[in-house]
């Protein structure tokens, strides 16, 4: 060895001939083939696989949580070895046009599509800094250092979508790409954002410092100067007017001037080293970066969905949303589940309940990627939050959300409940303002235009004079007023983003968020989600009641415990229980119903008549079944007033369902074979006339002695035979004649003959 070493040192430091150089060149490359084999064998291994993931523009808060979890998910991937490249995994970002509405993230149909001004102008909201920066903070920082990020700009990409670029790894750009004018959608331009900015541009070094000042301030004069001493760099604002001033500036080209906005396109960015290359299909993405393939990060191919069914049906009450939010914790615990699928159709019942379940919906954790939401019927009151916290969220083409409910909500109530709102409008994208309208009436949403870029937004006169500058009049022009307390059908809503599309079926609303069919249902038991649909039928407690009522009337006629009372208890007590799943049935409500059942049986069975027992009975079982129809006692709303008549209406028709037993019963019951028994019928006349114990009929118009005085009852002779009489009230003396004038069975009634 110490002999090969000096050859070899002797070689680097002395003179060879031509012909022995290259016999040297060739055992040196031989001796490092030999030594570097294993580890160049290891280097030109199978390309890797990359992982394409498509931006939505504009970003929510949900649609960062989502990415960073599939981020968290591939780092994970890449630090158990999986990937190749020494564990690192390529993510390639695609950034589409910002407001594009071709964004084909999962879950999202229709999220990004454009709503019209009264002049058919089109508006798109924009992605909040907060949302971009959380992506560009993560791919820049040293906790994803396993996963190499890539950019794609991939379209025209403006607002704060620009940060991601700066904060990629490598840049590649269509030829139809650009990027710039960052600061396109604040109205007031803060200068924190301009710093966060360069702190996550100096992370790449892919872009200079100026041309970053430049993307963000529209107000800043850029260009690409050669100075005197030779040296040609960018320069913006002040420091572009220092060179000029100084006279250091040899030649200058403008790249943006003072008020507009500075965009670099494909060439631009190409020349200042900042994009790696162009490129304009995937193929050549994945030949560039030298993978073997380029996945899309769809539920078809990088995670399939695997979702959950919950059903929201009825009044929402405390037992009822802690079973469903039960459901859904034990959901997470599937290691295959990321995908929760809730179909709604509620009147509400209480705001804070339902502000809990939202809660829940809107932030599920990263386990969780996609809530989905259909409302089948209504979500009305307070339980429109819940619907609004799913993203996406479908209707069906009848179906309502938002106007009264249930639940009579206070101002105070909705306020309240700011923060949650606030946190659902952001994970979602929708407007806080239009959330609190749909709870409140009483708080005015009108559309607004902003003057200049012609953005469209939802907010109240307040929102805008607290952004406002006192001094100078507002950029947003207020057109006209959002009817909300009526509530809206699915196609207003979708108008006013707060809903994604139409759905006519669940197995619609399961593609939505890729889901291949409909997913199973969470539920602790079947037997309760199946007597809550049966809960949901209208006219089933209507018959129940009938029925009952009907029972209880036949069991009346023939007093004893028999088959009819058997029947109607059962059915009072499935009633109960129906109403008491379906959330508006309480003990208060069983008591007031159970009482006037038994007043009812004590008229009927112990005190006979129609007394206090029987009129209280019947008060005390109609205000029972009226408020086991509803959640509350005094009407507040206009839907609290239907409920209060149809539970009038169903009360009702219980009582006549007794009122029609008993007629049954007295014309149809005594004439059945299988009835005998059951009823008491009406005596025949033959019996009547068999069961008196003298007949004297024979006596009418008869003559006679009276044996006793009559005052007025007394006796009297008639032949042989003396009897019972009574005067026609005239007092009449002891043998007197008396005649018969009326024979009412063995009543006689006589008067003095004179």
């Amino acid at each position: 060895m110490n002999g090969q070493w000096f050859v070899l040192v002797g070689f680097r430091h002395s003179v060879v001939p031509g012909w022995g150089r290259s016999l040297w060149c060739l055992m040196f490359a031989s001796l490092c083939m030999l030594f570097v084999r294993p580890g160049w064998a290891q280097t030109i291994a199978t390309p890797e696989t990359g992982v394409l993931i498509d931006v939505p523009s504009p970003l929510t808060g949900r649609d960062v949580d989502q990415i960073l979890g599939r981020l968290s998910q591939i780092a994970v991937t890449s630090k158990q070895g999986d990937a190749s490249d020494n564990g690192r995994t390529t993510v390639v970002l695609r950034l589409r046009e910002s407001g594009s509405t071709e964004q084909v993230a999962a879950g999202r149909p229709s999220e990004n599509k454009p709503t019209r001004d009264s002049n058919g102008a089109a508006s798109t909201r924009a992605t909040a800094f907060e949302d971009a920066l959380k992506i560009a903070r993560t791919i820049s920082s040293a906790d994803l250092k396993r996963v190499r990020a890539v950019a794609w700009v991939d379209g025209a990409v403006s607002g704060h979508d620009v940060l991601l670029p700066l904060a990629s790894e490598t840049i590649l750009i269509s030829s139809s790409g650009s990027i710039g004018d960052a600061g396109r959608f604040e109205t007031q331009l803060d200068d924190t954002i301009g710093v966060l900015y360069q702190s996550i541009a100096r992370r790449r070094a892919l872009i200079p410092s100026e041309l970053v000042d430049g993307l963000v301030d529209s107000g800043l004069e850029v260009a690409k100067v050669n100075l005197i001493d030779g040296e040609s760099s960018f320069l913006s604002g002040d420091s572009l007017l220092t060179a000029r001033s100084d006279g250091r500036v040899a030649s200058e080209t403008t790249l943006a001037n003072a008020g507009e906005p500075l965009v670099l396109d494909a060439n631009q960015l190409r020349q200042i080293r900042a994009a790696a290359a162009v490129v304009d299909s995937v193929a050549t993405v994945s030949d560039w970066l030298e993978l073997k393939e380029l996945q899309s990060d769809d539920p078809q191919s990088i995670n399939q969905a695997v979702g959950r069914l919950v059903r929201v049906t009825g009044n929402i009450t405390g037992s009822r949303v802690r079973r469903w939010q039960s459901n859904l914790a034990a959901s997470i615990d599937s290691p295959d589940v990321n995908t929760w699928l809730v179909a709604i159709d509620s009147p509400g019942g209480n705001l804070n309940r339902s502000a809990s379940l939202a809660a829940s919906l809107a932030d599920p954790g990263i386990a969780i990627q996609s809530v989905g939401g259909w409302v089948t019927g209504e979500a009305r009151g307070d339980a429109a939050l819940i619907a609004l916290a799913c993203q996406p969220l479908l209707m069906s083409p009848e179906a309502t959300i938002g106007g009264s409910g249930a639940d009579a909500m206070s101002a105070d109530d909705v306020r309240r409940q700011s923060e949650l709102i606030d946190m659902i409008a952001e994970s979602t994208g929708r407007s806080a303002a239009l959330i609190r309208g749909m709870l409140d009436p009483s708080i005015s949403v009108h559309r607004y235009v902003h003057r200049r870029s012609g953005r469209v937004r939802y907010a109240t006169s307040e929102q805008i004079r607290q952004e406002s500058n006192e001094d100078a009049p507002s950029d947003w022009q207020r057109m006209e007023k959002i009817e909300l307390a009526t509530g809206l059908n699915a196609a207003q809503a979708i108008e006013l983003g707060l809903a994604e599309a139409t759905a006519e079926s669940l197995q619609t609303a399961a593609s939505s968020v890729g889901l291949n069919e409909v997913p199973p249902e969470l539920s602790d038991r079947g037997l309760v989600r199946w007597v809550e649909r049966l809960g949901g039928q209208t006219g089933l407690a209507m018959s129940l009641l009938v029925i009952g009522f009907m029972m209880l009337s036949i069991e009346a006629s023939a007093p004893g415990l028999g088959l009819p009372g058997f029947i109607s208890l059962v059915c009072f007590a499935f009633f109960f229980w129906i109403k008491y799943l379906a959330g508006t049935a309480e003990w208060a409500e069983l008591l007031a119903f159970g009482l006037g059942l038994a007043c009812i049986g004590i008229e009927i069975f112990v005190l006979p008549g129609f007394g206090i027992f029987g009129v209280g009975g019947l008060i005390l079982t109609a205000i029972g079944v009226m408020l086991m129809s509803q959640t509350f006692v005094i009407p507040q709303n206009a839907y609290q007033l239907g409920e209060l008549t149809r539970g009038l209406w169903v009360a009702l028709g219980g009582l006549g369902g007794c009122v029609l037993g008993m007629i049954l019963v007295r014309m149809y019951l005594p004439q059945a074979a299988l009835a005998t028994g059951l009823s008491m019928g009406v005596p025949e006349a033959n019996l009547d006339e068999s069961e008196r114990l003298a007949h004297y009929d024979d006596l009418m118009g008869q003559t006679g002695e009276a044996t006793t005085p009559l005052r007025p009852s007394g006796k009297a002779r008639f032949g042989e035979r003396i009897v019972p009489v009574v005067s026609d009230a005239t007092a009449i003396d002891a043998g007197q004649s008396i005649r018969v004038i009326q024979v009412l069975g063995n009543r006689i009634t006589v008067e003095a003959v004179d």
